[in-house]
């Protein structure tokens, strides 16, 4: 631990925190552990999104769900000689399971803060001025706090857009989805992102029918048009999901059953009215600003994200504002929960003297459906872009599990690696996956991509036989052959 410089004993702590997600968590931890006095403000529960709302109950129901699946396919079980004499589950179990993992990761969570010294306040917590805040403790109690800096990490909620009524019951979004309260017959996923894409695993796996709405003209429009194309034809078209493109959900009324009303993304003509069991709102989600009072210290949001630099100061008409700090999905950047603890080690590295930014292409990102899809860097789109402006030639390689021993032996080889790079120098700029555990294959090439390596250097790493990273290893190789010189 090294000892923070310049402590201010005339305020209350040097360094504040509102907001205990995953952002604020290492924020905090990362301030506490270099011996800064450091106090995280939460008005609710510990580890906000990710742990309670997000990545962890979600990725323990599709953990549980997909060994359904896995059961239920008697004829790819048949494949390796396994017969099995019928299956059944129980869907509170499941969802005590995921319940229960919330808890412990939370108690985990609070306890780590606690040992590294942090000062929990549970509260509502806002600017009052700068290096100021204003508390409203959970029992009522107003007061005021001082800090030499103030990291703001109040997070995100889920986005409903006009003319969807949420009852939380037939009508809901992802924090009740996670409950698993339910499994409607018939459901209907509005959104074709990640969050919807996961929910759609879990319930399929579970027995329910989909229909899935996107208002853009394909499904999956956030990912890789190839990797897109080639995942769909399992995660939707292999599954019982129906899907309806270039349309939207401009009126969804809660009932049994519920009814969606379908417009024309272009002309907005109303096209066709579903009535179905349920419906999950999966339209991405949007900054937790409002009660932060910026005006007390001259911010403007942008849509409620907080303006930053890649060092995480928060900006006014472009310039820092000083001792306040973003991190987190309030930021708007990329909203996932390593990028917000990221955010939050970079926000304090800086507040201790050493400049530091955030390098956001580095970043990977994945989505857990079975099997998984991920990428990092750039998108080809972008690849293109940059290729142009800088001028050189952008080079491009497929790299495919139907190739790879270890993803024949487990009898899943649909799947494919595209990797982006620099003709000229080899450096890698991004790559996307679909494919068993590409979640976790992804990360080689985020490390890569960190480092600006190229990929001459990359193809001569020798990787175990025979795994999955054989994947990576052979785009490696292929886009070596491709490089200048």
């Amino acid at each position: 631990m090294t000892a923070a410089k310049g402590s201010q004993n005339n305020f209350d702590y040097d360094l504040i925190v509102i907001g205990a997600g995953y952002g604020g968590f290492d924020a905090a931890k990362h301030a506490a552990d270099h011996g800064l006095r450091t106090a995280v403000i939460e008005k609710g529960d510990m580890g906000g999104t990710c742990v309670n709302r997000g990545c962890v109950p979600s990725k323990a129901l599709l953990a549980a769900s997909g060994k359904v699946r896995e059961l239920s396919d008697a004829a790819h079980l048949a494949q390796f000689g396994i017969k099995t004499g019928g299956h059944s589950f129980e869907r509170q179990a499941i969802a005590n399971h995921a319940a229960q993992l919330v808890v412990n990761i939370r108690e985990n969570l609070t306890k780590s803060l606690e040992r590294a010294g942090v000062t929990i306040i549970r509260g509502q917590g806002r600017m009052q001025a700068s290096q100021r805040v204003a508390l409203r403790q959970s029992d009522g109690i107003e007061r005021v706090l001082s800090a030499k800096d103030v990291v703001l990490a109040s997070g995100s909620d889920p986005f409903v857009p006009p003319g969807i009524t949420t009852d939380g019951v037939t009508v809901f979004t992802s924090d009740d989805a996670i409950k698993l309260e339910s499994l409607p017959p018939w459901l209907a996923i509005i959104g074709s992102g990640y969050i919807g894409l996961e929910f759609a695993d879990v319930y399929t796996a579970l027995g329910c029918e989909i229909t899935m709405i996107e208002a853009l003209d394909r499904v999956m429009p956030t990912f890789d048009p190839d990797i897109a194309k080639l995942a769909a034809r399992k995660l939707i078209d292999g599954r019982d999901i129906e899907t309806k493109v270039g349309v939207f959900a401009s009126k969804v009324i809660p009932g049994n059953p519920v009814r969606i009303e379908l417009i024309d993304a272009t002309s907005k003509e109303l096209v066709e009215v579903l009535e179905v069991d349920a419906v999950l709102v999966a339209t991405g989600r949007v900054p937790t600003s409002k009660d932060l009072n910026l005006a007390a210290v001259g911010v403007e949001t942008s849509r409620g994200f907080i303006p930053v630099d890649d060092q995480m100061r928060v900006l006014v008409n472009g310039e820092p504002v000083p001792h306040l700090w973003a991190v987190g999905d309030v930021t708007g950047k990329m909203m996932l929960a390593h990028t917000a603890a990221a955010q939050g080690a970079v926000a304090v590295d800086n507040i201790l003297g050493h400049h530091r930014e955030i390098d956001y292409r580095s970043i990977p990102a994945a989505t857990f459906t079975h099997p998984e899809i991920s990428s990092v860097g750039l998108s080809e789109v972008d690849a293109k872009a940059l290729a142009v402006e800088q001028g050189f030639e952008l080079g491009t390689v497929r790299s495919y599990f139907k190739a790879n021993s270890k993803a024949l032996a487990e009898l899943e080889s649909d799947g494919i690696m595209k990797l982006l790079f620099n003709k000229a120098t080899g450096e890698v700029l991004g790559a996307h996956i679909y494919g068993l555990h590409a979640a976790d294959l992804i990360q080689e090439v985020a490390n890569a991509v960190a480092r600006r390596q190229s990929v001459k250097q990359l193809a001569n790493e020798v990787h175990t036989h025979p795994t999955l990273s054989e994947v990576v290893e052979v785009a490696y190789k292929q886009a070596a052959m491709a490089v200048a010189g």
